[in-house]
């Protein structure tokens, strides 16, 4: 079965996130949401309709992904499948629920939003990344509904408050029970065996435990875990990330290639991330190559225990929660003993520098704020420039893609011909 992920525009409610990334890129329990889309339908074709400047970096990523092709679109019955939307575990049953879903006669529903949606080549010949909306929409008003299961998630937090119960199931789906219980000699292990997974290429230090009391454990290929940290499950350790002396609790991803010590309770660090030191991140949601300075603290709870705030997509939005933390763009960064409130939301490429009490509430991507105010950065180049070399440091580069990416975002114009790394200064 062929699908086609499309972001809606509610994917924008999840800024600053999806200001540089299309949403199904986001990361729940094990996996992206994409991931689980594709599982859910065992699917053996995939293609996306994004935004035009998110088209060039999904192909360069994989040249063989259709991405905003209308002739791709319409050469075989596809399924259109909304991007925010997690998927069940389980992959759908059986050939009847198939033929439902490529004869063009049907709307997946969840919590009154489509989840996914499948239509007969006439009406496909309309969709495009900008009617995919309206076309969804009518269909939704003609097309006979199931029930698709799994959660259309609307903002940010939603993915957070999802995440324990994703990393079980996940697990669950993905995790051979044959590889599962093995831990090395001085490992802690608290709880069943059965919810533990290392991965035989991770290194392991003496005195660490692992807590699978009340959900699995899960540590990724290259993954490093040092002396005195202690893993809570559910909790999931993507695959080369480093823990030092960490105190990972229950609901937590590490994304690829993390640096991570102190504390950090459910929450989800998408990949490439520092908070290298002490300090407390809870109920957050971290991009890529966001570097959390030493005593950084984010705040979760309201003194006054009411629900929490938060000012997203330019709408301040009641949340409904006890515990928000907060939501960082890609490649923001903090300074030392930076203190964030409930609910604060860090823009791409925004510095947020100490300044003796709580920082701003929303700080808009692409500036500083410190103790002489926020101001905009002057010099996206300069940006750009710390960008690679920070990338180059973990064997990766600011590509022309990605580089452009970042420029859409910050809503600049930025020459393309340009290079990513400024020449070093001549000083007397």
């Amino acid at each position: 079965m062929r699908i086609c992920i499309y972001d809606d525009r509610r994917a924008a409610d999840f800024g600053p996130l999806t200001a540089t990334r299309p949403a199904s890129d986001l990361l729940c329990g094990l996996t992206t949401l994409a991931e689980k889309q594709a599982r859910f339908f065992r699917a053996d074709g995939v293609g996306y309709l994004v935004r035009p400047e998110l088209a060039p970096l999904l192909k360069a990523r994989d040249p063989a992904v259709p991405v905003n092709d209308p002739a791709w679109l319409r050469a075989a019955p596809t399924v259109l499948v909304n991007s925010r939307w997690v998927a069940p575990p389980r992959p759908f049953p059986g050939p009847a629920y198939r033929d439902l879903f490529t004869g063009g006669t049907a709307v997946g529903v969840c919590g009154g939003e489509v989840a996914f949606a499948s239509a007969g080549h006439a009406q496909l010949q309309a969709v495009s990344p900008v009617t995919v909306d309206d076309c969804i929409h009518d269909w939704a008003q003609a097309l006979p509904g199931v029930e698709a299961g799994g959660h259309v998630v609307r903002r940010p937090w939603e993915l957070v408050d999802l995440n324990a119960a994703q990393i079980a199931a996940d697990f669950a789906a993905a995790c051979d029970p044959t590889a599962a219980g093995f831990h090395p000699a001085g490992f802690a292990l608290v709880g069943p065996a059965d919810r533990l997974y290392l991965h035989p290429s991770a290194r392991i230090d003496p005195m660490v435990v692992a807590d699978t009391t009340a959900g699995p454990v899960w540590i990724g290929e290259g993954a490093v875990v040092t002396a005195f940290t202690r893993l809570e499950g559910p909790c999931a350790i993507g695959p080369h990330t480093q823990l030092f002396g960490a105190k990972v609790k229950a609901g937590t991803t590490l994304g690829p290639h993390c640096r991570v010590g102190g504390e950090v309770e459910a929450s989800i660090l998408l990949g490439y991330a520092n908070k290298y030191h002490d300090g407390f991140l809870g109920h957050s949601y971290v991009g890529e190559w966001v570097n959390l300075a030493a005593a950084t603290g984010t705040a979760d709870l309201r003194c006054d225990y009411r629900p929490v705030t938060v000012k997203i997509n330019g709408e301040v939005v009641n949340s409904g929660r006890l515990k928000v933390g907060s939501i960082f763009g890609d490649h923001a960064r903090t300074g030392l003993g930076v203190l964030l409130d409930a609910g604060t939301v860090v823009g791409p490429f925004a510095a947020v520098l100490p300044s003796g009490r709580l920082a701003p509430r929303v700080v808009p991507g692409f500036a500083r704020t410190g103790p002489d105010g926020t101001t905009p950065a002057p010099d996206l180049e300069e940006l750009f420039a710390t960008a690679d070399r920070a990338m180059r440091r973990r064997g990766k580069e600011l590509t022309p893609e990605l580089r452009a990416v970042y420029a859409a975002s910050s809503g600049r114009r930025v020459a393309e011909s340009e290079p990513a790394t400024l020449p070093l200064r001549r000083t007397a």
